[in-house]
């Protein structure tokens, strides 16, 4: 059973204190790992870390936003390093699939032919690396979750849905359960048809999903992905949102200032803020790996 929210300062202070102490002690190695999109052109880069061991773990696949996987020096940004640092504690494998540097792209997040290209393309990438993963011996093929962060998120959403544009149609066993932070494209509109093959007022998905939005995001609106949810819901679909009042983009990073993004205007002419929101990461953490807990272990 779910752990009670009224619990949930003990979680964190357990799992902030589980970090450090792996913080502190060596670290498993990570590999740079290569495997083949099912679009059917694209190898794809993966950064895989497991704990040692022989024994079949659960694992989670990674899904970067628009801005890439790695930053203007080259590292992997804190978000990604963050989240799977934690996910390690708790004795999963990752892989945190690299979408953009294969195809030559950097930041998707403008408007022009790479953004629609990435969205197309990128749901076979989340089942690459499901199959990936499902050929390895240290991973139980039915313990494998998907976790995207913005495009990733709403890559997660156009994946897991029952008519998705990235599932091979001879599939043995799908993703356990999936997790979307801010999620673009999450609304009625972008989840169907001309943009998907689901029809309209019709999303369905077998495959348990948590949302987790800011209010206050205007990059990807909190008001259509939850009344997307919230319909779904009602359909009876495994679905679940949770929102941050006053949270932006991005309210999970570690140390991230508020900054505004004018280069990357709405089109009512909005300006994307990001910025942590220390509640919200506060909570987002433990809840996710709770939430995680009921389908991998």
């Amino acid at each position: 059973m779910p752990r009670p929210w009224s619990a949930i300062g003990l979680v964190w202070f357990t799992l902030a204190t589980a970090m450090a102490a792996a913080a502190a002690a060596p670290a498993a190695a990570e590999t740079l790992v290569n495997f083949p999109s099912l679009d059917g052109t694209t190898d794809l880069i993966g950064h895989l870390d497991r704990r040692e061991g022989d024994a079949p773990r659960p694992a989670v696949v990674l899904m970067h936003g628009c801005s890439g996987l790695n930053d203007n020096k080259g590292r992997i940004f804190g978000l990604y390093r963050a989240w799977a640092r934690a996910l390690a504690v708790q004795g999963y494998v990752t892989l945190i699939v690299d979408s953009a540097t294969p195809r030559g792209l950097g930041q998707t997040c403008s408007s022009g032919p790479d953004r629609p290209r990435m969205w197309r393309e990128r749901p076979k990438d989340a089942y690459g690396a499901l199959q990936y993963l499902q050929a390895q011996p240290f991973v139980k093929p039915d313990r494998i979750a998907l976790m995207g962060w913005s495009q990733g998120g709403g890559v997660a959403l156009l994946s897991i849905n029952d008519k998705s544009i990235g599932r091979p149609a001879a599939l043995a066993q799908d993703f356990a359960v999936a997790v979307s932070l801010y999620p673009g494209a999450c609304s009625e509109i972008y989840q169907s048809r001309p943009f998907t093959n689901v029809e309209p007022n019709s999303w369905t998905t077998r495959v348990p999903l948590l949302v987790l939005i800011g209010e206050a995001d205007v990059w990807t609106p909190f008001k259509p992905c939850d009344a997307f949810i919230a319909a779904a819901k009602a359909r009876g679909n495994p679905v679940e949102l949770k929102s941050y009042p006053g949270a932006v983009h991005a309210f999970d990073a570690p140390n991230l200032p508020r900054t505004e993004l004018p280069q990357y205007p709405m089109h009512d002419g909005a300006i994307p803020v990001i910025g942590t929101d220390p509640e919200a990461r506060k909570d987002a953490f433990p809840r996710v790996l709770d939430y995680l807990k009921q389908y991998l272990e």
